[in-house]
């Protein structure tokens, strides 16, 4: 075993493969992941030379710190009873130069209207903003989250 190895009993960590990726040409991607077979295609956006036909990879970053978000909001209320199914999330990703890469991403979070207390409301908030992919994201990029309940 390399000495560089993680396994997931002996640690925190754990390692596991989900997914393989496929380059198909003219700047798209096939990315399948491993445990349910579905099926993601990537397209470099119209201001880098793609077709802008797909989510770009920039773009599934932002949309899986909403959508970790969310998950992890179902997550909380559920322990609690409390069914959260419609809520939505608009995601807006800044980008910057030079290096090119993500500066900023936005998430406006809409809860349903269905009388979730203000106190579990700041919980489901700390959850949401305390997301491993919240956490994954490097600091330099600004994570501005807003609620709307």
């Amino acid at each position: 075993m390399r000495a560089n190895s993680k396994i997931a009993t002996s640690n925190k960590f754990l390692k596991q493969m989900t997914s393989n990726a496929v380059y198909l040409g003219e700047l798209r991607v096939e990315a399948t992941h491993l445990k349910s077979g579905e099926i993601m295609i990537t397209d470099a956006p119209i201001d880098n030379n793609g077709k802008g036909e797909a989510f770009s990879p920039t773009d599934t970053v932002a949309t899986a710190l909403a959508t970790c978000m969310l998950t992890i909001m179902g997550i909380r209320a559920s322990k609690k009873g409390i069914n959260i199914q419609g809520a939505k999330a608009e995601i807006t990703k800044t980008m910057a130069s030079n290096p090119r890469r993500i500066s900023k991403i936005e998430v406006k979070i809409s809860m349903p209207k269905i009388g979730i207390e203000s106190n579990f409301q700041e919980l489901l908030e700390m959850a949401a903003k305390s997301c491993p992919v919240a956490q994954s994201i490097h600091p330099d990029i600004e994570q501005i989250v807003d609620f709307v309940w």
